[in-house]
């Protein structure tokens, strides 16, 4: 192992409670530490760091004396374990003999001797004062100021080696250099000459900067997430709440009536479509998603319906390209989606189109949604689909967008999922054809590409599932919506 020196000396300054005076700062190895009286130098083996003995400052001229015999005898330098105030010709001495002058104030003499022997002597006992110091520093650091930066300086300090922290998104939560956001990960505490000292302090240093990291992000986006909060609130509720919301809004600064365009992201799994998502995608596409928007100037929200990512732009109404810049945006969070994802899953994306004001929220939402929706039911997955809102559509769009008339018409036709999803797709196209042509089976059938009979018998098994009366006109109308709406996820 290389020697003890000087310039080591000077590196754990800090953490031992030096303070250089003058001399030079070299390589020249200590060899040996000892306590001494300022008049005994005289027997002191070459290659000594001495440590001057006293709470007083010796006397000038008993310090010039104590500097000759030090570069006489060869010794590595010499510490006064006092306040000292080294005089002028003292300091000029010093440099021209050539022997580092330290001072200790407020430092015991005996353990300043005990630490430096460790240190030259190297071993587990020197790595773990050198360690536990820094974890010390460190936590005292991000309890006062708390930021990244002071906690990395106050640890570099103790150690005397530098660490610092490095971006490194595929560093697993669970390593002990890791530093996360819960299991999102940021990077890693690197040392840029690591030892064992430093083997003790990053695994609690990486814990205080994930602290620190974690404090930093829950305020810098505090006002976004409680905006997120909002919009699933608004996207959810029904028609006649809607306006209810715009005082709430504009008191966490989102402008509803301004003019919204909705991005909707969807995943699915190619093994089991009813799968849910990695639980470890969400909070780093969050994240990622935070970090992308941040520096744009348009307003951006995003909030999670559970696996599904709604990302929501806001700009003045008539802003030029407002879709697709949302496209923009919302393509490369589709793409880091799929990475975080990885192959067994596919993210679907679906774009609105740009609505005004509170019900614009909702209804450029439901656009997107359908849109993403629709393209997974016709086995489109992991594209880009954008809205169709013409005629009828239109319409549709806008009862899809009612959580409770969704609900309402779901129920209607809900007896028909029994026969499982291919065929309950089947008969609810079936029916709505059926009803289109106003009960005729031989124009029904013309379009399924069926013989009548054929749609005759499906339709006697599809009335005893849904007990209801289709010779009613009211009924026939809510159940041939149902399925008008329910066919907008399938197209």
């Amino acid at each position: 192992m290389a020697q003890y020196s000087i310039e080591d000396l000077r590196t754990d300054a800090e953490r031992l409670g030096l303070r250089h005076q003058a001399g030079p700062v070299d390589d020249r190895a200590i060899e040996r530490v000892d306590l001494v009286a300022v008049d005994g130098l005289s027997s002191t083996a070459a290659g000594t760091l001495v440590i001057i003995t006293g709470d007083e400052q010796p006397p000038p001229f008993r310090i010039d004396v104590a500097l000759r015999q030090a570069s006489a005898r060869g010794l590595a330098g010499v510490v006064f374990a006092s306040d000292l105030a080294l005089p002028e010709t003292a300091a000029v001495l010093a440099g021209r003999a050539g022997v580092p002058v330290f001072a200790a104030p407020g430092t015991k003499a005996a353990d300043l001797a005990k630490a430096i022997d460790r240190a030259i002597a190297g071993g587990a006992s020197e790595a773990m004062m050198r360690g536990a110091l820094a974890v010390e520093r460190a936590t005292a650091a991000a309890a006062s100021d708390g930021t990244i930066d002071a906690i990395l300086a106050a640890a570099s300090a103790a150690l005397g080696i530098e660490v610092a922290l490095v971006e490194d998104p595929s560093v697993s939560w669970s390593q002990s250099d890791a530093v996360c956001i819960g299991e999102v990960p940021i990077g890693r505490v690197v040392a840029s000459s690591p030892d064992a000292a430093t083997g003790v302090a990053v695994p609690v240093i990486a814990s205080l900067l994930s602290r620190a990291v974690q404090r930093s992000t829950r305020d810098r986006y505090a006002s976004t997430q409680s905006r997120a909060d909002l919009l699933i609130e608004l996207v959810l509720a029904e028609s006649s709440r809607v306006e209810g919301f715009v005082g709430q809004a504009a008191r966490l600064g989102l402008p509803l009536q301004q003019s919204h365009v909705a991005a909707w992201l969807a995943p699915t799994s190619a093994a089991d479509p009813q799968a849910r998502a990695p639980r470890t995608v969400q909070p780093a596409l969050e994240l990622f998603a935070l970090q992308l928007v941040e520096a744009r100037d348009e307003m951006w929200h995003l909030a999670f319906l559970q696996d599904d990512l709604m990302l929501v732009c806001t700009e003045e109404h008539g802003a030029a390209d407002h879709q697709r810049r949302v496209r923009e945006v919302a393509v490369r969070i589709q793409e880091q989606a799929q990475v975080l994802g990885g192959p067994g899953w596919a993210y679907t994306l679906g774009l609105g189109t740009p609505q005004l004001g509170a019900i614009g929220v909702r209804q450029s939402a439901a656009e997107a949604r359908i849109a993403a929706e629709s393209a997974i039911a016709a086995g489109r997955l992991g594209g880009v689909e954008l809205t169709d809102v013409t005629g009828l559509r239109r319409v549709l769009l806008d009862v899809y967008a009612s959580p409770i008339s969704r609900d309402l018409l779901h129920d209607i036709l809900h007896p028909l999922d029994a026969l499982g999803p291919e065929r309950a797709l089947t008969a609810v196209r079936t029916l709505q054809v059926y009803l289109a042509h106003g009960s005729s089976l031989v124009h029904a059938g013309r379009e399924l590409m069926m013989h009548p009979n054929g749609v005759g018998y499906r339709m006697r098994q599809i009335r005893e599932r849904l007990d209801v009366d289709l010779d009613d006109p009211d009924t026939r109308f809510a159940v041939e919506l149902a399925c008008r709406v329910r066919l907008l996820g399938a197209v």
